[in-house]
């Protein structure tokens, strides 16, 4: 991670991504998925990933509410939405902030990178580039 994520963290407590982000890392990611079998294989991932805890899934949204908890007692709440672009292609944007007033020190960046890899990996036979 760079030294320029580190500084916003200072003030930042919150990362996404989008199809407007300016870093490729940020970017949504698509796959060549129905979003019905999309959801399957995201949500039993994201509830086998260590250190985060699922609260809350809604289905017919597309919306998978996560906790994770760091070593100093912080709370970080994030939301992964799958959305469907087509019949056979789904989206899938990641959101993750921090409760509290301070920054993160990029902690949420870490996250949303974390989420993704994880997801890539998982579903790479799937992804969909550029």
């Amino acid at each position: 991670m760079s030294l320029k994520r580190t500084l916003v963290g200072i003030f930042r407590s919150y990362e996404g991504t989008s199809d407007r982000a300016k870093t490729p890392e940020l970017k949504t990611r698509y796959y060549q998925l129905s979003r019905e079998k999309a959801w399957e294989e995201i949500s039993s991932t994201l509830k086998k990933i260590p250190g985060y805890k699922v609260l809350h899934e809604v289905p017919n949204v597309g919306e998978i509410t996560l906790e994770k908890r760091t070593k100093f007692g912080r709370v970080m709440d994030i939301t992964v939405s799958i959305v469907s672009t087509g019949p056979v292609r789904t989206a899938v944007d990641v959101y993750s902030a921090t409760r509290g007033s301070m920054g993160d020190l990029g902690a949420n960046y870490r996250n949303v990178l974390h989420l993704f890899a994880v997801l890539d990996k998982k579903l790479a036979a799937y992804k969909v580039t550029a």
